[in-house]
C-alpha cells in the first residue's frame, strides 16, 4: 500500500491537479499583504539558514525581504481578488462578426508542485456575441490568473471562463504552449519540452471554427 507521502510525490511530480479552483484557504485574505510580508521573510530566513546559506553577507542579506515581498506583490498577486482587473466590455457597434484572435500573450506562472516557473504562451479567440473587451484586459486576465500557484490545465479553464463571464457568450477559446522548469531543469531535466493545453467552447466545439483559431496561431511559439 503506498503510503501518503508517497503518493503526494506522485501526484507532484506527473503534475496532476487535484481541483478545479486554486486551492486557497477561507481565511486566505484576514492578513495584509504586510503582515504576510514579514512572515514569509522568517520562513525563507530559515530555509537559507538551513541551507547553510550566511545571511550577514551583503549580497544575502536583503534576500528574505525581497524573496518575500515578490511573492505576494508579483508572482502570487493573482491570488488576491483585489487585484482581479477589471474588464469593460462595450457594445459591439461595428458588427463585427468573426473571430477576433489574440495570440503570443506571455505567461509567466508558477508550477504549484514544486514552486517553479511556468514560462509560454497564451492564445485566446472569441466570437462576440454582442460585446467586446479591450485587448489589453486579455493579457490583464490571463496575468491574474497566471499569478498564483498554477497547473497549466486549470489555468487555460479559468481564462475562458473568465472571458465567457465578461463577455456573455460561450464561444471563447484558449491554448496555451508553456515550458515547466519542474520538467525543464530537474528530474527528467528535459530542456526541449513543452506542455499544450486548450479550452474549447461554444462555436469553438465545431471542427471548422476550432481548425480556423489553431492556423492562425500555427503554435509555433518560441521561448
Amino acid at each position: 500500500m503506498i503510503n501518503s507521502d508517497d503518493f503526494q510525490d506522485e501526484i507532484g511530480n506527473n503534475h496532476i491537479a487535484t481541483s478545479a479552483e486554486n486551492p486557497i484557504r477561507k481565511d486566505a485574505f484576514e492578513l495584509t499583504d504586510d503582515q504576510k510580508i514579514e512572515l514569509i521573510k522568517k520562513d525563507v530566513q530559515s530555509i537559507l539558514l538551513t541551507l547553510g546559506m550566511d545571511l550577514n553577507d551583503d549580497s544575502m542579506k536583503g534576500t528574505p525581504n525581497r524573496v518575500a515581498k515578490m511573492f505576494v506583490k508579483e508572482i502570487f498577486g493573482g491570488l488576491n481578488p483585489s487585484k482581479k482587473p477589471g474588464a469593460s466590455t462595450f457594445d459591439n457597434n461595428y458588427k463585427y462578426g468573426e473571430m477576433l484572435v489574440e495570440k503570443n500573450i506571455t505567461l509567466y506562472s508558477t508550477c504549484e508542485h514544486h514552486l517553479l516557473p511556468i514560462i509560454g504562451r497564451a492564445h485566446i479567440a472569441y466570437i462576440s456575441s454582442g460585446r467586446v473587451v479591450g485587448l489589453s484586459k486579455m493579457n490583464r486576465i490571463v496575468d491574474y490568473y497566471a499569478k498564483r500557484p498554477q497547473v497549466q490545465e486549470r489555468l487555460t479553464m479559468q481564462i475562458v471562463q473568465e472571458l465567457q463571464k465578461v463577455l456573455g457568450t460561450e464561444d471563447v477559446a484558449c491554448v496555451i504552449d508553456a515550458k515547466h522548469l519542474c520538467v525543464n531543469s530537474r528530474g527528467i531535466r528535459d530542456i526541449e519540452s513543452s506542455t499544450v493545453t486548450s479550452e474549447f467552447c461554444g462555436k469553438f466545439k465545431e471542427e471548422s471554427t476550432r481548425r480556423e483559431f489553431l492556423d492562425y496561431i500555427k503554435l509555433e511559439t518560441k521561448f
